[in-house]
């Protein structure tokens, strides 16, 4: 009833929309238990997230930067369709798949991350990749806040560096862009929350390609370690690397070609 997240087989066939030219990253970012969603509230999507299964984190979510003001909402949901897809398209909260599917805590939380999962946590927040102020209505703000879209990140970090790159930087830099789109993601680490069963990743990164207009594109990429409050600016191209070292494995593509590497 709160808003829906829908499970797909490919980004390409079902929220396109949320990435330039529709083409997401290539394959090389793929965990070995991925989950394709369509991050969907109050019939319409509003942002795609590769979720890992086995880490209980996302791989990363893309999304159109549109900021406006508002209130950060306080709701935490969670994704029925990692359940199976018996159950709802919609994101819900604990409680509700708990009293009105019949589903057990544990059900759920082999299923994905839960509340519980991020309770009492030393030196580390609940961090959003997708990020709640990046939108411009309150229900585009409510959909950021499922599970699925949060990694345990670094609470100065988070607050920190970071946070002055999503405020300051991101507005700085989106200066004559029509459209913006950014995909962000966290590298998994070698460490875990929860006794074992989130995954707390090494670093945070994201990408951005903006259209100032139909021949003219502009991009830049960012990465933190997740346990130093300093953010690395960097050209797409340079991200990429970085990543491709970090993953070891295919060299990674996270827009398509027209987006300028330098």
């Amino acid at each position: 009833w709160l808003g829906h997240a829908e499970l797909v087989t490919s980004f390409e066939s079902s929220c396109p929309q949320f990435f330039f030219r529709e083409t997401p990253p290539n394959e090389a970012l793929e965990p070995e238990n991925p989950a394709w969603i369509c991050q969907h509230y109050k019939n319409q999507y509003y942002f795609a997230t590769l979720y890992d299964r086995n880490r209980r984190i996302p791989v990363y979510s893309a999304y159109l930067y549109q900021p406006g003001p508002g209130k950060r909402p306080k709701t935490w949901l969670v994704e029925p369709q990692l359940l199976g897809s018996v159950y709802p398209k919609s994101m819900e909260k604990e409680w509700t798949l708990i009293k009105y599917y019949n589903v057990s805590i544990e059900q759920l939380s082999e299923s994905q991350a839960v509340l519980q999962d991020y309770k009492n946590l030393t030196g580390l927040n609940r961090g959003h990749l997708n990020p709640n102020g990046h939108h411009h209505d309150f229900s585009s703000r409510m959909a950021t806040f499922t599970l699925t879209n949060i990694v345990p990140q670094d609470e100065k970090l988070n607050g920190g560096a970071w946070n002055n790159y999503e405020q300051r930087t991101m507005i700085k830099r989106t200066q004559g862009c029509n459209n913006t789109y950014v995909v962000v993601g966290a590298v998994p680490g070698n460490s875990y929350i929860a006794k074992g069963r989130v995954n707390k990743p090494s670093h945070i990164w994201s990408s951005a390609c903006c259209e100032v207009d139909n021949n003219h594109r502009k991009a830049w990429g960012v990465i933190a370690e997740n346990d130093k409050n300093e953010v690395h600016l960097l050209t797409l191209g340079e991200l990429e690397d970085v990543l491709t070292e970090l993953y070891g494995r295919d060299q990674i593509s996270l827009f398509d070609s027209d987006c300028p590497r330098e």
